[in-house]
C-alpha cells in the first residue's frame, strides 16, 4: 500500500518551502497537481537551489498527474489504483496548503475509507498567514473560503453572518478568500450588509510588494481606486468587535 502526502508548497517566497516537503517531493512517485506547467516550474526551482542539498538529480523530471476540480471525480479510480499498487503520491495546490479552497478532498476521504495512509506536510497558508499579520483578533475565526458567485447569494450570506454575529457572544474573525475581478463588487456588497465594520485586505502575501489594506468598506473602496491595475488573489478579513 503506498501513501498520500499533502504537500504544502509557498505563496510567494521560495524559502518558505520546508525540507520536509522538498524530501518528499523529490522522493515520490507522482504529483497530483492542479496546474502541470506552474508546478514544474516550481519543483525546477526548488531543485535548483537545494537540490544538491537532498541528493536530487539536477536532471530531475517529476511525473506530473493533473488533479483539479473540473477532473478530480474523473481522476479518482486511477490515483486509488497507483496508491493500492505501492506508490507514493504528493498532492499539491497552485500555491499554499491543499484543500483549502482548492481540490483534493475527495481524494482524501477515499483513502481513508479504503485505509490508504495520508499524511500532510504543514507548511504556507494565505489564510493564516492574513490573519495572524493583519491586527484583527486571532484567537476565534470563521474562514468562508470564496464568496458565491450570484450577488444574490453573496449578499444571503452576509446576510447570515451577520444574524449569526448579532446573536454570538464569541464574535470571531470572518476570512474570505476573493478573486481579484470579484473585489470590488463584493466590497460593495460588505459596505451594504455590514455598514461601517472594520477589514482588512491582504494580498502579495510572502512577496517584495505584500500589502495590507485597512478601514471600512467604503474607505477600502476608495483606497482601491488609486490602484486600478492592482492584482492578485486577496484575503478578506473582517472584524465584528469593537
Amino acid at each position: 500500500m503506498g501513501t498520500l502526502y499533502i504537500v504544502s508548497t509557498p505563496i510567494g517566497n521560495l524559502e518558505d518551502i520546508t525540507i520536509r516537503a522538498i524530501k518528499t517531493l523529490v522522493s515520490s512517485d507522482a504529483i497530483l497537481c492542479e496546474d502541470t506547467r506552474r508546478t514544474g516550474f516550481l519543483l525546477s526551482e526548488i531543485v535548483k537551489r537545494y537540490g544538491e542539498q537532498f541528493d536530487a538529480d539536477p536532471e530531475w523530471k517529476p511525473k506530473l498527474i493533473p488533479y483539479y476540480d473540473e477532473i478530480e471525480e474523473k481522476q479518482l479510480p486511477h490515483i486509488i489504483g497507483l496508491l493500492e499498487s505501492g506508490k507514493t503520491l504528493a498532492l499539491v495546490s497552485d500555491a499554499g496548503t491543499p484543500l483549502v479552497s482548492d481540490p483534493g478532498f475527495r481524494g482524501v476521504r477515499e483513502c481513508r475509507k479504503r485505509g490508504i495512509p495520508v499524511v500532510s506536510i504543514p507548511g504556507p497558508s494565505a489564510l493564516l498567514t492574513a490573519l495572524t499579520s493583519s491586527g484583527l483578533p486571532a484567537d476565534k475565526f470563521l474562514f468562508l473560503g470564496y464568496p458565491p458567485e450570484k450577488q444574490s447569494a453573496r449578499l444571503s450570506l452576509f446576510a447570515s453572518i451577520l444574524s449569526s454575529i448579532d446573536t454570538s457572544k464569541y464574535l470571531p474573525t470572518v476570512i474570505f478568500y476573493c478573486a481579484p475581478h470579484k473585489l470590488t463588487q463584493t466590497l460593495e456588497d460588505m459596505k451594504t450588509t455590514f455598514g461601517d465594520i472594520e477589514i482588512t485586505l491582504a494580498r502579495e502575501l510572502t512577496k517584495m510588494h505584500e500589502e495590507f489594506i485597512r478601514g471600512t468598506p467604503y474607505e477600502v473602496l476608495e483606497k482601491l481606486k488609486e490602484k486600478p491595475s492592482i492584482k492578485g488573489e486577496f484575503v478578506v478579513l473582517i472584524s465584528f468587535k469593537s
